[in-house]
């Protein structure tokens, strides 16, 4: 089948890049979340210019955000148990519908003005509820779509980052005009419309059954045995903490965008689309830069070099109060934040084991997004206090600390996984030469 040519060891520009989609069901699930994601970022800027234009309360918008992700803190792990054990494609289909609602009774609520602060946290916790369960879902169903996962798997998980921070470019500025335009209850409108095409991809999929292994054991102890195999094994654990460290303190910027775009830039919800807008820009950037990398080779060094520009860019975001300067920076962080993740994102997928895959992903979506709604409490508790521009400050240090110790490990980290990489046939030479033994072990036919 064409689906399983190999791309040619030369192969460059947009094919190189845009190698993965090779796959059908790829194909699919690309086309689907496309249309998705930008809803999904519509509905992001919408809600917190909503909250803050109902409210004006920086700790209020931390309290959203708490809400919001604070599910994926306690249901990952089980989420990621269920995601070795069921069938993927199945969990993300009732997973979306979920969102699908959730997005239209907010349109529903906004739009006859009935909308108040209780019903959005009770909303974005419920909507927290279901990306627990979808995202170790997401994490592990990648590698079912790309069948040569070898060559491909690391090209799969960045063109899907690009994908999502492609809409990250375009979402807040279409949300930035229609709530300039209509409001915000048009915004959760197209989004839940939105889901249907991810649903509709999701369904017209064909995906051979996987092995289960995990059934074989009790729930519990399955999700010990995860556990311990991820904290255990010190790559996994260092990538994880590094990743829950940036989720505390880096990401939560995106929190006290509203009250940078009014107070220190002196702008409204076009200027906040843009910042937003940029931000997308860079990540979006970052995803072509990974996509663009033929082996995931020499990747560990990307992950602590990407959480220190996330650190710079935010250290200078502090002491910027001109727009364009602003937007410039929010490039760089942009793509330091979408580097980090999705570099440990495929560092991890590569090193994992199969049939832990699903629980080893849950906690590297619990160190993304479990440790974001304290840090969506810290940032908005300290804007409260010292203001924006100096808790960006604070967030870029951390982020630089963190990426400094990860760096200072990542010698011993490569001589670990150096041997999985060795018996996986990453490592060129080691790949040619498992390949020379077959051929000549290989039993005379006829």
């Amino acid at each position: 089948m064409a689906e399983h040519n190999l791309m040619p060891k030369d192969a460059t520009g947009l094919r190189l890049i845009f190698r993965a989609l090779r796959y059908r069901n790829y194909r699919l699930f690309f086309g689907g979340q496309g249309i998705s994601l930008i809803g999904t970022w519509m509905q992001r800027i919408a809600l917190s210019w909503l909250v803050y234009r109902l409210t004006g309360s920086a700790l209020l918008l931390g309290v959203v955000g708490f809400a919001g992700q604070i599910p994926t803190l306690f249901l990952a792990p089980v989420a990621g148990v269920l995601a070795d054990r069921w069938n993927c494609r199945r969990i993300l289909v009732v997973t979306q519908i979920l969102a699908m609602i959730q997005a239209l009774v907010l349109a529903v609520l906004v739009l006859t003005d009935k909308i108040t602060v209780l019903e959005i946290v009770i909303l974005s916790f419920f909507l927290g509820i279901a990306n627990a369960f979808d995202m170790p879902a997401r994490q592990t169903f990648v590698v079912e779509m790309v069948e040569r996962r070898r060559e491909d798997l690391g090209n799969a998980i960045a063109l899907n980052s690009s994908l999502f921070n492609g809409a990250r470019l375009l979402g807040p500025t279409v949300a930035g005009i229609l709530i300039a335009a209509v409001g915000e209850g048009v915004c959760f409108l197209l989004n839940g419309l939105s889901y249907v095409a991810v649903i509709v991809s999701l369904l017209a999929m064909r995906v051979a059954p996987r092995e289960i292994k995990a059934r074989n054991t009790h729930f519990l102890q399955g999700l010990k045995e995860g556990f311990s195999y991820a904290f255990g094994f010190d790559p996994i654990r260092s990538i994880i903490l590094l990743v829950a460290l940036v989720g505390l303190m880096g990401m939560p910027y995106q929190v006290l965008m509203p009250i940078f775009a009014r107070e220190v830039l002196r702008g409204g919800s076009n200027i906040f689309g843009f910042l937003m807008a940029a931000t997308g820009a860079g990540a979006l950037a970052g995803a072509f830069y990974l996509a663009s990398r033929r082996t995931v080779l020499r990747l560990g060094r990307t992950i602590p070099v990407a959480a220190c520009i996330l650190g710079l860019g935010l250290i200078a975001l502090s002491v910027s109060n001109v727009l364009w300067l602003s937007l410039v920076l929010m490039l760089f962080i942009g793509f330091g934040m979408m580097v980090q993740m999705a570099a440990s994102n495929t560092t991890l997928q590569t090193i994992v084991d199969d049939d832990k895959r699903g629980r080893v992903m849950s906690l590297y979506t619990m160190a993304f997004m479990g440790t974001a709604p304290f840090g969506s409490l810290l940032a908005g508790g300290l804007a409260n206090k010292i203001g924006p521009s100096n808790t960006f400050l604070v967030s870029g240090l951390c982020c630089i600390c963190g990426g400094l110790l990860f760096a200072r490990k990542l010698p011993a980290l490569k001589a670990m996984v150096h041997p999985i990489y060795a018996e996986r046939g990453i490592i060129p030479e080691v790949a040619y030469g498992i390949q020379a033994t077959d051929v000549l072990t290989k039993p005379p036919q006829g």
